[in-house]
């Protein structure tokens, strides 16, 4: 598992900031059309097209690719941002539940039986940061090789609604920052190698 918490400090670059004020990781970009993620993770999915989408938040409907259980497929389908655990009471927790610390998740009730069965990843071109300076939030937008697609490691679960309906919802890992994030926020999501995809699925 430490291999797919691997930071990639050598291509994550800053660009011009354009969203608003939330904690890490709050936002992110995902520019591309299904069928572009379909092919670049090779993946199946009978989700709808969808428009590119430049402010993502939480607990909005996101793709995310989880390991098909039977079969050697990967499987995109959309699920809500902000992990409910199976025994929560209601869904009020989601808006809290958006990131998960790679360094604690093993050992947190919300996270732990998630992340030893239920991986996934959650694809993005881009994710926003906040640098406090005094009273005020400076965001700024992070890439990987100018723009191309990349994975957050992600965590998924499940639960019945008040109408007997499954919800399914996700969070992201975050780890320490690199150096890059590092003069911006002292969180990052955690970026997965594409060598790393299967061994962390």
């Amino acid at each position: 598992m430490k291999r797919s918490f691997r930071q990639q400090e050598d291509i994550l670059k800053a660009c011009y900031p354009i969203c608003h004020n939330l904690p890490m990781c709050g936002r992110y970009r995902l520019s591309r059309r299904k069928q572009i993620i379909e092919e670049h993770f090779d993946a199946i999915s009978e989700e709808e097209d969808w428009r590119p989408r430049y402010n993502i938040a939480p607990t909005q409907p996101i793709p995310v690719i989880r390991q098909n259980p039977k079969e050697p497929v990967r499987e995109l389908s959309l699920v809500r941002w902000g992990l409910i655990p199976s025994w929560a009471k209601d869904s009020s927790v989601a808006a809290k539940m958006i990131n998960a610390r790679s360094e604690t998740a093993a050992t947190k009730p919300a996270f732990r039986d998630a992340l030893k069965s239920r991986r996934c990843l959650i694809p993005a071109d881009a994710f926003y940061e906040w640098m406090r300076t005094g009273k005020t939030k400076q965001p700024y937008c992070f890439e990987v090789n100018g723009g191309e697609l990349f994975a957050f490691a992600g965590l998924w679960d499940r639960r019945k609604d008040p109408n007997g309906q499954w919800v399914k919802s996700c969070s992201i890992l975050t780890t320490t920052p690199n150096t890059v994030t590092s003069a911006v926020h002292d969180r990052m999501p955690v970026i997965l190698d594409p060598a790393d995809y299967d061994l962390w699925l």
